[in-house]
């Protein structure tokens, strides 16, 4: 109800009592009375609880939304402990995105701590190749961002993965566990090393109704290659050979999404001769390893780890778009490769090398893309995925292509990621969903 009003200077003024309701605490709200006096640009808010004035405020300008997402993110070295505070404002928190080293995660006190600070979240996680904290990049440390929803319902799903071969059906256990009214997104983190990434999103993509967008990415063991651990749930235990997701339900939730490169080819177009899977054995009817030792030269020693500086870039057919493969092992008996997507005989195979800028570039434009999904208002949230590959080539500047996609999403977007070995996004919101390599992925969530 509104009583206007005009003083003695003419100015029209306006009194509205009216019970609305406000935010009071972690994803908490109660219905007050707020009286809100509005005179010339000038407005002012009396908020009325159990009978007496709690609060006045007076502004020159509408006042601003309340953003209907709230968040907590925290991070824990060992030289500093956590920072800036330890977990737990958001006890109420749906859900918890948990990022660290492998040895990182299996401490069962930081285990519990996380537990505790959220009982009644869903744990979702994995190992990483490096921690993203703000435009921080960090190695062995443990990154938490917890998520209070206000509007967005969500729910998470894990299973166990037998191998590469057992990828197609874990993607379609997981998307038919999740598949329900009012699903708009999955964001899915799956084991690094056991697992064909093509074939776990084909999975997904054959049972989600074509209007749910999916992202996500492989977990990582940083330049090791050895075991990469996953967690989902309310236990925050992380598992090897397990792929977890998250389904996001209701219409309140934007979601946007991008993922580019930067990385230069060179060298002639080959022809993939002979592969199965994700594994390959011959191009133009050359064993593939031995080509590939021929342009990685004394790195040859270092493979799997010197293949993220020179991975594949694979196309399809004619004027389509190609997408980048990394290398996740060797075999030199049977003189095969394995990588982390499907390589299959008839594709075009190139090699790539990096270009610094260029690389940069395509964070700032995979920013600039996933921005523009949300209507280019900065988001409350970007997961960005990033290579390790990325990593090792930028070294001692990894942390300015996650200051790129600061300087595009602003400063009020709260940023969390992990470096991995493998991305999951389309390239683009009208493209389809793949596996990449290579790329810096970026997934935005806003609730308004």
């Amino acid at each position: 109800m509104g009583h206007g009003h005009t003083d003695e200077h003419g100015l029209a003024w306006t009194v509205t009592d009216e019970p609305v309701r406000v935010r009071a605490g972690p994803c908490g709200s109660v219905f007050v009375r707020v009286s809100v006096l509005h005179y010339g640009h000038l407005v002012a808010f009396f908020f009325f609880v159990g009978g007496t004035v709690e609060r006045l405020a007076l502004s020159a300008a509408v006042c601003q939304e309340v953003k209907a997402l709230d968040l907590e993110q925290s991070r824990w070295t060992l030289a500093g402990g956590w920072e800036p505070r330890p977990p737990g404002r958001l006890r109420d928190s749906q859900l918890a995105l948990v990022f660290g080293g492998p040895e990182v995660l299996k401490d069962s006190s930081l285990r519990d701590a996380i537990v505790a600070a959220y009982p009644d979240a869903y744990l979702l996680g994995c190992s990483t190749a490096g921690d993203i904290f703000g435009t921080q990049v960090s190695d062995d440390s443990l990154v938490v961002t917890a998520m209070c929803f206000e509007r967005t319902r969500v729910a998470g799903r894990s299973t166990r993965i037998d191998g590469p071969e057992d990828s197609l059906a874990a993607g379609e256990r997981l998307a038919q566990s999740l598949a329900g009214e009012g699903l708009v997104h999955v964001f899915v983190l799956s084991d690094g090393l056991h697992v064909n990434g093509s074939k776990l999103v084909e999975g997904l993509a054959r049972n989600l109704p074509p209007d749910v967008t999916v992202t996500g990415g492989l977990s990582g063991d940083g330049p090791r290659f050895k075991e990469t651990l996953v967690l989902g749930g309310g236990d925050g235990m992380a598992e090897p050979r397990t792929i977890a997701a998250v389904g996001f339900y209701g219409r309140g939730l934007r979601v946007g999404y991008a993922s580019l490169g930067g990385w230069d080819p060179f060298g002639p177009e080959r022809l993939i001769t002979r592969s199965q899977g994700n594994i390959l054995y011959e191009l133009d009817e050359r064993s593939a390893l031995e080509l590939y030792k021929t342009y990685l030269g004394p790195h040859a020693r270092e493979l799997p780890a010197s293949g993220l500086l020179f991975p594949l870039s694979l196309r399809t057919e004619e004027g389509g778009t190609p997408v980048v493969r990394t290398i996740l092992s060797v075999d030199e008996e049977a003189q095969s490769m394995t990588f982390a997507g499907d390589v299959p005989v008839g594709c075009y195979a190139r090699f790539m090398k990096a270009n610094f800028d260029r690389l940069i570039d395509g964070a700032v434009g995979a920013a600039r893309t996933s921005y523009e999904a949300v209507g280019s208002t900065s988001p409350d949230l970007a997961v960005l995925v990033s290579c390790v590959g990325r990593k090792l080539v930028l070294k001692q500047r990894v942390e300015e292509e996650v200051e790129g996609v600061r300087e595009v999403l602003g400063d009020r977007t709260v940023l969390a990621g992990f470096y991995s070995y493998g991305e999951i996004s389309p390239f683009t919101p009208d493209a389809r969903c793949e596996l990449h390599n290579q790329t810096m992925t970026i997934t935005t969530l806003t609730e308004r």
